[in-house]
This record gives C-alpha cells, sequence and structure tokens, in this order.
C-alpha cells in the first residue's frame, strides 16, 4: 500500500542509495534516487508532501551547498540530512537553515522511518498554510476599495465612529461596510479579522498601492 508522501533521496553512495530506496519503497513510500545534489536539481519536479534525504558529504555539492540553492529557489521541501560523520558546525549551519533533522550512519529503519514521517506531516502543514494563506488573500481582494480601507482601520484598532471621521462618512455607513468586510473575510469578530491579516501580511498585499476610488 503506498504511503501518503513522497521521498528524494540524493546520495553518492551507490549501495547506500539503493538499499534505502528498496526499504523506503518496500513499506510504501514513492520514492525517487539522485546520485548527486546536480542531478536532482536537473531533474526533479516539485512534489508535496515530501521529503528530501539528503547526503551531507557528497563529492560535487555539500548537502549543506545544495540546501542553500533550494533556499534561492523557494522550494520548501524539508530535509533531513544523512551523514556518516559528525561534523558539528554542519549540523549547526543546516539547522538554522532549515533542516529537521539529521541522521548519522549507521541508522535502523526505525530512526529512518520516523524522521520521514516527522518531515512528510510537517510538510503537509506547510501545504495547508500555503492553501489557507492564498484563500485569505482571495477573500481580501474580494473586498471593494473602500472596504479594504475599512478593514486596515479595524485591524488599527479604530471604532466605527473613528474610521467614519476618518473617511468622512457616518457611522451608519462604516456599520455597512464592516459587516460586508467581516462577511467576505469570513471572520466572526474583529479579533481573527486581525489574525488572518497579520498571518497572510495582508499589510503588504499589492491592492493596497493601487489608488482608492
Amino acid at each position: 500500500m503506498t504511503k501518503v508522501g513522497y521521498i528524494y533521496l540524493i546520495d553518492d553512495d551507490d549501495s547506500m542509495r539503493e538499499s534505502l530506496t528498496r526499504m523506503l519503497r518496500d513499506v510504501g513510500y514513492l520514492v525517487d534516487d539522485y546520485s548527486s545534489g546536480a542531478k536532482f536539481l536537473e531533474k526533479s519536479l516539485p512534489i508535496s508532501p515530501a521529503v528530501i534525504l539528503l547526503d551531507m558529504q557528497m563529492p560535487d555539492m555539500t548537502g549543506i551547498e545544495l540546501q542553500e540553492k533550494l533556499l534561492k529557489l523557494r522550494r520548501k521541501t524539508p530535509i533531513v540530512f544523512v551523514s556518516g560523520q559528525s561534523h558539528p558546525h554542519q549540523i549547526v549551519q543546516g539547522l538554522k537553515k532549515g533542516a529537521l533533522d539529521f541522521l548519522f550512519k549507521p541508522f535502523n529503519l526505525e530512526e529512518l522511518l520516523k524522521a520521514v514521517a516527522d518531515a512528510i506531516e510537517f510538510d503537509q502543514g506547510q501545504l495547508k498554510r500555503v492553501s489557507v494563506d492564498m484563500e485569505i488573500k482571495r477573500d481580501y481582494e474580494s473586498l471593494t476599495p473602500r472596504e479594504r480601507e475599512v478593514c486596515i482601520w479595524l485591524v488599527q484598532g479604530l471604532l466605527n465612529k473613528d474610521i467614519a471621521v476618518k473617511l468622512g462618512t457616518t457611522d451608519a455607513t462604516i456599520k455597512v461596510h464592516k459587516a460586508r468586510v467581516m462577511s467576505k473575510m469570513h471572520a466572526d469578530s474583529v479579533q481573527m479579522l486581525v489574525k488572518k491579516y497579520l498571518e497572510s501580511d495582508l499589510a503588504h498585499h499589492p491592492l493596497n498601492a493601487l489608488p482608492k476610488g
């Protein structure tokens, strides 16, 4: 039975790569294996949820160097490093750049499967957050320019009467705009509206730079 999740295995040791690929496929994972970081960059396609099992020491480019390239490409697939030696500075560097775990050879199947499962679960969470973020931004884009203005002032903590003064209109009109904002943004409280606004960084949404009308 195929498990939920995809594994990119990158290791220049042919016997290790073949052994791990067979082992992971036997327990149900879909696995793509690569003998170098360069081949991975050339041939792999982004798939999610997934994990990259990445050998730390390889001749063409180290695991850390590949990690840096992936960060520049904005590929956020979680990385689990595999190493035959302990290099504390590399471990610290990899963790600072977002690696989820390190496995030191020799490791057992249980350790490997736990690291893989944890990383795939993490990537599922990333995928969900991206989906939620896109939904919030679509909702925000459905607001009229005036509703966006009201939304911004609500997020800043202004009351209806204060927003009315800011926008040169009446309290009753702002109440109508506020109700539409809350409905379109699927927020049942101002606190929820603020949370969505901040989490999706709507303050820097391109629409906010457009002339208001």
